[in-house]
């Protein structure tokens, strides 16, 4: 498989009352296409500094993010936004919606905004609504954003997330704040749609969610410690996996 990103020798330093704190030291790592790969580590390791930077979302210190062929640390703000509306979906853990608005306004609004589809209005729509199905909250598509609970609203911001069909998906803890059914309910469409050939980068801090991805990379001071591949067995359990995980984010400190 093609590489859509690969990270050389990424660094962050942010500068406070004229200390330097360098939050992301000489990170390299690759993401190929359909691939899922989870980001763990400590609290203040880096590792949604390390998401948004490699997103475009802020920009690194040196090093260089090719996604997709394109540098994206040579590329104007203008260029960098077109860039993340058109080729990247975005999911967090504060699921920020439009409150003048109904779910599927929400979820069609990156695609009122992009051009790069060159559907008309009521294909995006459709669309929208197509997602919907596949995500079960398909009754909740007129509903205002205060009248669907957590894991409704999650599903409806991976629905919007999809909408211009992204390359590569971005999660920054999609299921934490979320109860644990909701938080499985939510992990499950994720990976059908990585199944389903959408790559996903996600930051997260619960082992049960990197369980259910094809790698880990652990991250310590702006370091990457160490990355896990899943085990490709199929006749294992996933609480077989995430043993399996435990044992290893043990050995490395976690």
């Amino acid at each position: 498989m093609s590489k859509i990103i690969e990270v050389k020798d990424l660094c962050k330093t942010y500068v406070i009352d004229k200390r330097q704190n360098n939050v992301l030291r000489n990170v390299s790592f690759s993401v190929e296409e359909g691939d899922m790969v989870a980001i763990m580590g400590p609290s203040g390791s880096g590792k949604s500094t390390l998401l948004y930077s490699v997103s475009g979302m802020d920009i690194p210190t040196s090093g260089t993010v090719l996604f997709d062929g394109k540098d994206l640390t040579k590329l104007s703000q203008n260029e960098l936004s077109q860039v993340r509306l058109d080729e990247m979906g975005f999911i967090f853990q504060q699921m920020y919606m439009m409150k003048n608005l109904t779910i599927i306004d929400n979820i069609v609004l990156p695609a009122t905004e992009s051009k790069a589809t060159g559907e008309s209005k009521k294909e995006k729509y459709e669309r929208a609504r197509e997602l919907m199905r596949k995500l079960s909250i398909i009754d909740v598509a007129d509903n205002d954003i205060n009248e669907v609970s957590g894991g409704q609203l999650q599903r409806a911001c991976i629905c919007r997330s999809m909408m211009n069909k992204p390359k590569l998906l971005f999660a920054d803890e999609p299921t934490g704040a979320l109860n644990r059914t909701s938080s499985l309910e939510v992990m499950e469409e994720l990976v059908k749609l990585n199944e389903e050939g959408t790559a996903i980068m996600m930051v997260t801090h619960d082992s049960k969610v990197a369980a259910r991805c094809k790698r880990v990379l652990y991250i310590v001071d702006g370091n990457i410690k160490g990355e896990y591949k899943a085990p490709e067995d199929e006749k294992l359990s996933v609480a077989d996996k995430e043993r399996r995980l435990n044992t290893w984010l043990m050995d490395l400190g976690w």
